[in-house]
């Protein structure tokens, strides 16, 4: 049985522990959305080194629907923010691509988060900071991350966490419900994360946990996605010259 508590108060000294061994006295610096995965990784590093040390940054693209989720969030926890709308950064690096170029839907979606982890390094280093990575276990699993956009930052307290026990840690942090329970959405073609997908979470987490799923279809979109994407979880590969370094 999961331990929603004991799992937070180990994240939350393991926070501590990165801070003391890579960037003593820095601040974590966190993308906020207004879902649950900002959401809870920023009430995680406010309980680790307090609401003073964290510093939210709000990147909506001209207009974000949900951004009133975003401001309940920094103003729930008391963090600092920054609002950095990336609309016209985007807008101009398409403008200013070859005209013979035709990008790709996915080329699309993906620009503005690669954009948002710009700006998110921007501020960091400005700032004395580390950017907090927001991805959890379920996402990763099946890929559903950016590479080079949401799916990097200097340390990551919920990769190893499904999204079923990433809201039940924002419970125990006492986090609204309207953000712990909100659909999650992609943010970048205006679906569900489970309508794009093709399974529930739901299903995923169980199938993760316990390795059991009752629709062989649904098992079978699981592995093809977990096995194509495996690379995003690797580093990238490097060619050894067998040159010896004594260094």
């Amino acid at each position: 049985m999961f331990d929603a508590k004991k799992v937070k108060d180990l994240c939350v000294e393991w926070i501590r522990d990165f801070f003391e061994q890579n960037g003593k006295g820095c601040n974590a610096v966190v993308g906020i959305s207004g879902g649950k995965d900002s959401s809870v990784a920023a009430a995680l590093c406010a309980e680790a080194l307090g609401k003073e040390r964290v510093i939210g940054v709000l990147m909506p693209q001209g207009e974000q629907h949900d951004i009133d989720m975003a401001y309940m969030l920094v103003n729930h926890l008391g963090i600092k923010h920054y609002v950095v709308n990336i609309k016209e950064a985007v807008d101009e690096l398409l403008k200013n691509l070859p005209a013979d170029l035709e990008l790709t839907a996915q080329s699309l979606q993906n620009l503005p988060p690669r954009i948002r982890m710009s700006t998110l390094y921007a501020v960091s280093q400005s700032v004395n900071g580390r950017v907090c990575n927001t991805c959890n276990l379920s996402e990763d699993w099946v890929g559903y991350s950016t590479r080079y956009g949401d799916s990097v930052g200097d340390f990551s307290p919920m990769s190893n966490l499904t999204v079923t026990e990433v809201k039940e840690i924002g419970r125990v942090l006492g986090l609204p419900s309207a953000l712990v329970d909100k659909t999650p959405i992609d943010g970048l073609c205006g679906k569900s994360d489970e309508e794009n997908l093709g399974f529930t979470y739901a299903e995923l987490d169980k199938y993760i946990r316990t390795g059991v799923i009752e629709d062989k279809g649904k098992k079978e979109i699981i592995d093809r996605k977990h096995k194509a994407n495996l690379f995003k979880l690797m580093l990238m590969p490097v060619f050894d010259a067998g040159i010896e370094t004594k260094a």
